[in-house]
């Protein structure tokens, strides 16, 4: 028996071939995400997408699409410019509300391929009928983030609770879990587009691109996070973005060296997020796990234990163990569905 899960982010999908062991035999990656149904006002071009990359996956593994028998999805495919829109669940969630949300469907309008799709639901802060904008600050979801959270309570057995786990990707966000291994909310920032923004659509891009020396491998220099995040305190983010343009111009800086700032300027500005901690019921004093780009954490990490006196801090930041935390997740919340039998 073979079965696959779908990971549809923002700007990038993945997609994996398991065996009935839950063994990864394949995989497929594609830069197609909800960002072009928002810029497309369609679904079309991530429903080809994903189409393409499936059947190209499902052939380079030597099978045919008949003998895959579901897959399981995450992600962002749930939402309005996904594929199929479906609810979040209230939080606190823990891996019972998420398989008994699972949603079966096999239609090729929503997806041009018969094969039937597990959708896994994302989840939302908790917020009465009557908030307004004036409580913003407290509402948050999370559609993908919910699959990996299962995946790091089953891969990480003996991590300790609660915890706070951040996922920094083309998002920040920050997780709270309780003693209970459930979702309490979240907290998201803008961070990977943002950084994106920045580097291709302003013209501080210019003082980060590659050029002169090469870049020193693992690059980190504290003295540049300090000065990124001393500046963003007292001066703004938004001044600090522009500071890379004045050490390429006015002063002897390497171009990695801007990129850094930049970088550190970014993780400080997703810092102050931390503030919402106690509104939110959430316990900074927790472990905190960090999820994603290596330079990201390893700058998290630093500001996290230097300005906030946090010390309990794991860092998970290797591709394949990253791709694992939603492989897992989705396993475990479709075993306890009881799509699958057997154990991870």
């Amino acid at each position: 028996m073979y079965f696959a899960t779908i990971d549809c982010g923002t700007t990038n999908s993945r997609i994996y071939i398991l065996d009935h062991n839950f063994r990864v035999i394949n995989k497929g990656e594609k830069k197609v995400g909800v960002k072009d149904t928002a810029i497309n006002g369609s679904n079309q071009v991530l429903k080809e997408g994903l189409k393409e990359v499936l059947l190209d996956t499902v052939a380079r593994t030597g099978l045919t699409i008949e003998q895959i028998k579901f897959a399981i999805t995450s992600g962002m495919i749930t939402s309005e410019i996904g594929l199929l829109e479906i609810p979040h669940l209230w939080a606190p969630v823990g891996i019972e509300e998420l398989a008994e949300g699972v949603k079966e469907v096999n239609d090729q309008g929503v997806f041009p391929i018969d094969l039937p799709l597990l959708f896994i639901r994302g989840v939302k802060n908790y917020f009465p009928a009557e908030t307004t904008y004036r409580d913003i600050r407290k509402i948050d979801f999370m559609r993908g983030e919910e699959t990996q959270v299962v995946g790091l309570l089953s891969l990480y057995p003996e991590l300790e609770l609660p915890l706070n786990m951040v996922v920094l990707s083309s998002h920040t966000k920050f997780i709270h879990l309780n003693k209970e291994q459930e979702i309490c909310g979240s907290i998201t920032t803008l961070s990977g587009q943002t950084y994106e923004a920045v580097k291709k659509e302003t013209f501080i891009g210019k003082s980060i691109q590659a050029n002169g020396p090469a870049e020193v491998k693992d690059y980190l220099n504290q003295e540049i996070i300090d000065t990124a995040y001393d500046s963003v305190r007292h001066a703004g983010f938004l001044r600090t973005l522009l500071m890379p343009r004045f050490m390429e111009v006015l002063i002897n800086t390497n171009w990695y060296e801007r990129k850094l700032f930049v970088e550190a300027a970014i993780v400080s500005e997703d810092l102050r997020a931390l503030g919402e901690f106690k509104d939110l019921r959430f316990s900074s004093d927790s472990s905190f796990v960090l999820v994603g780009h290596q330079i990201r954490c390893r700058i998290m990490s630093y500001l996290l234990k230097k300005y906030y006196n946090i010390t309990r801090i794991i860092t998970i930041d290797h591709k394949e163990e990253i791709d694992q935390l939603s492989i897992a997740g989705a396993i475990m919340i479709a075993r306890k569905n009881g799509y699958l039998k057997g154990s991870v």
